[in-house]
């Protein structure tokens, strides 16, 4: 007859037990659990990818009417002045916006981990914008610039490029800072009081502090935030589309509508091939970039 007292003994044994058979399941049947993720993977994304690739390398109208043109496709991406240009557009936007984002998300967090009143409620209306969709955001915006600008009688597509530009800028700040606010307020979070306490004892001024103890803390925050603005600006699509369209004449343009405008909105099968190679080129400046930033920011977390 077991006791409560060697019943209570006993648990622990049953328990790990009873995880000893759960491990020996799990390494007996992982299959079942992984194969159907990575056949839909393989199916959805991987497979996609690679023919995607080799259409770059051809021309066609349908994928069951390909005609291999080696690289052709590329050789007219770089006499494509359309191409040229919003590729330096969205290199301009994505270091404006980039920089614009993170500074002014940084200052925000700053200012609700102060310990203000209703700092929660704060948190939320800086976060819903995120919650929207781009089409819509584009839209929106759209309406608010053009009924600010007629004021002066011009709405926003009868100006050059600039207002285009700097309309891409306001709609993605104004979608963006809260979600990154709320990265850069846990990681403010997570800096030890006794480290700031012992900076001021030892005289530094709350910019020193800033400077010398709480952004070096957060440099893990300031690689993610970094990380997501640069890829997301680069990548802006729907935004785009729905506010400026490209226009006027294609002026803002940014390289996702590029590609979609060389795919979808020209005539003739080599039109899409050209798209494709584009598209290609495309992921490979999104990676390469990517990659940079995160190789100088991780290089400035292990100093710090």
């Amino acid at each position: 007859m077991v006791t409560k007292g060697q019943a209570v003994d006993a648990c622990p044994f049953f328990q790990k037990k009873g995880l000893c058979q759960m491990e020996k399941a799990i390494k007996r049947y992982w299959p079942v659990f992984i194969l159907p993720t990575l056949i839909a993977f393989a199916i959805g994304f991987v497979w996609p990818f690679i023919w995607g690739i080799y259409l770059s390398f051809c021309k066609f109208s349908t994928v069951s009417k390909v005609e291999f043109v080696g690289f052709s496709n590329y050789t007219k991406i770089f006499i494509d002045d359309s191409f040229s240009h919003a590729f330096w557009f969205t290199a301009l936007f994505t270091v404006v916006s980039t920089l614009t984002i993170n500074i002014l998300a940084f200052l925000v967090a700053l200012l609700l981990t102060r310990g203000i009143k209703g700092t929660n409620i704060f948190r939320t209306v800086f976060f819903m914008p995120n919650l929207i969709g781009g089409i819509v955001l584009g839209y929106i915006w759209q309406i608010l610039l053009d009924g600010l600008l007629s004021n002066w009688g011009k709405p926003l597509l009868a100006l050059d490029a600039r207002a285009g530009f700097f309309g891409l800028l306001i709609l993605m700040s104004w979608q963006q800072i809260g979600y990154m606010m709320i990265i850069y307020i846990a990681g403010l979070q997570n800096v030890s009081p006794d480290l700031i306490e012992a900076a001021e004892i030892d005289g530094a001024t709350p910019w020193q502090v800033l400077r010398k103890v709480k952004i070096p803390m957060v440099m893990p925050s300031i690689t993610i935030c970094t990380f997501l603005t640069l890829t997301n600006s680069f990548k802006l699509f729907d935004q785009n589309l729905s506010l400026t369209g490209g226009d006027p004449a294609k002026q803002s343009q940014m390289l996702a509508l590029n590609i979609y405008d060389t795919f979808y909105g020209r005539s003739g099968a080599q039109w899409k091939g050209i798209g494709q190679a584009k598209a290609v080129v495309f992921f490979i400046l999104v990676v390469v970039i990517a990659l940079i930033q995160l190789r100088a920011t991780k290089s400035k977390e292990v100093q710090a």
